[in-house]
């Protein structure tokens, strides 16, 4: 089997907790222990340790973004991280972004020589509409997103509705379907172990347990589960509803909860890093809840049905895909009074929801090992694609810029400008510096240009 080195690139990565800082971090490990070489290429944090990783963590300037979106923003231009990246001899870049992550991918494809593929996670139309107002706007950070997917060599995505949102904004080239899997092992853990994860929460024998596991967000169905459950409640009925999560809107939705009046049949949880802990609420619950649009793949589906936890989708969801009604699932309308009629009478079918979990276990599971088995098999046709030269590149006025980027860090680092460098990763950069930079790498009058680099060489 080639023994390749893969460049995993992402925005997210722990201390980040995200279903896409999961995905790289099992990509990482398990090409590490089973097929060959990998590093993580993400932004910097303070304080942050990656000495406990069984492969090299590298770091690149970032700036804190707002507190509603909860990420540091990758900085892509760091002379020392070239210099690092072309130790390494990598054999092809895996980009997990489409942001920060791929403009740096290009930079470091282009002065590397290596082929770049992209995962596509997220649909990043609902992201870009929920933090920027405006419609011009929008549509010309849309369009800017796909230019940057467009220019990879191959785009994956985790989900045929992930593609097909990718199409919606634009895409017109091809893509591979190349699912995530999930850490956990098929199989409950022991009473033992749930009783341990759970003693703290007041969850009485007998009661239905309904679970969700995710950022706190709005556009995940929250609120959908919240007025479905009043209604619940207004009829008498008897259940524990567990959020385990955090996120930007999570103290609206402790509010908009409180003023639903429910009582301790609500229960907030913190994230959870924990994976066994994590595990063993799968277990203790009678029914996974999770009404969301917005995900393109729905990792936590997969990881309930690991644990013989059927969950309620919404139809025609990303997160629904391959899962039949009734079988290995169960599929609501996108509204509350569609998740109400449901949960009421599955309350009262508790031998239906214990059979659709235990057939969601055997259907819709898929362990991260098959996972980037799959993903090493991608690796290799793309690989041998390069190396035919069937990823020929129209290289345009971005394109241009990216190598004059990606060069201008390269030079930098090789005529060992340590000075120069320091100041670029401690600077507070400004969109305008970057765009001024982008600028300035393509105008042959500056002195950080190419032709007057040259000149140095």
């Amino acid at each position: 089997m080639d023994n390749w080195n893969v460049c995993l690139i992402n925005d997210s990565f722990p201390p980040t907790i995200d279903g896409v800082a999961t995905a790289v971090r099992n990509y990482a490990q398990i090409i590490t222990a089973e097929h060959g070489s990998a590093a993580v290429v993400t932004p910097y944090y303070p304080d942050v340790d990656d000495s406990g990783f069984p492969f090299p963590v590298y770091r690149y300037p970032s700036m804190q973004m707002s507190k509603k979106l909860g990420y540091r923003a990758g900085i892509p231009f760091s002379p020392e991280l070239m210099g690092k990246m072309r130790e390494e001899r990598f054999d092809i870049i895996h980009s997990h972004c489409p942001i920060s992550s791929t403009l740096l991918a290009r930079s470091l494809r282009d002065q590397l020589q290596l082929p770049l593929v992209l995962t596509y996670h997220t649909k990043f139309d609902v992201d870009i509409a929920n933090a920027v107002r405006g419609k011009l706007i929008q549509g010309e950070l849309i369009r800017l997103l796909v230019r940057n997917i467009s220019a990879c060599d191959e785009v994956w995505t985790v989900s045929r509705g992930a593609g097909e949102n990718l199409r919606s904004m634009g895409f017109q080239g091809d893509y591979v379907v190349m699912p995530n899997g999930v850490d956990f092992p098929k199989g409950r853990v022991s009473e033992e172990e749930i009783a341990a994860s759970t003693r703290d929460y007041d969850l009485p024998a007998g009661v239905p347990v309904l679970l969700f596991v995710g950022r706190m967000m709005w556009y995940k169905g929250i609120r959908i589960i919240l007025d479905a459950l009043k209604k619940l409640d207004e009829e008498g009925r008897s259940f524990r509803m567990v959020f385990i999560g955090g996120g930007g809107d999570r103290e609206e939705i402790l509010s908009y909860a409180e003023g639903l009046r429910m009582g301790e049949k609500l229960i907030f949880i913190d994230p959870i890093r924990d994976r066994d802990r994590i595990r063993a609420w799968y277990c203790r619950g009678d029914l996974f809840l999770f009404p969301s649009t917005f995900d393109t793949n729905g990792l936590v589906v997969r990881e309930a049905a690991a644990c013989g936890l059927a969950s309620v989708l919404v139809r025609g969801s990303c997160a629904a895909e391959d899962v039949a009604d009734g079988e290995t699932g169960f599929l609501i309308e996108e509204n509350a009074a569609s998740m109400a009629e449901t949960l009421r009478r599955l309350m009262d079918q508790p031998e239906l929801v214990l059979r659709v979990g235990d057939q969601a276990r055997e259907g819709l599971y898929l362990s991260w090992e098959d996972a980037v088995d799959n993903a090493w098999d991608g690796y290799g046709a793309v690989i041998d694609n390069y190396r035919r030269g069937l990823y020929q590149r129209q290289r345009n006025g971005p394109d241009d810029a990216f190598h004059n980027l990606g060069a201008l860090m390269d030079w930098l680092n090789r005529l060992d400008m340590r000075k120069t460098a320091v100041e670029y990763r401690n600077r507070s950069w400004s969109f305008g510096d970057i765009l001024s930079l982008i600028w300035r790498s393509k105008d042959p009058r500056d002195p950080l240009s190419r032709q007057r680099t040259d000149r140095f060489l």
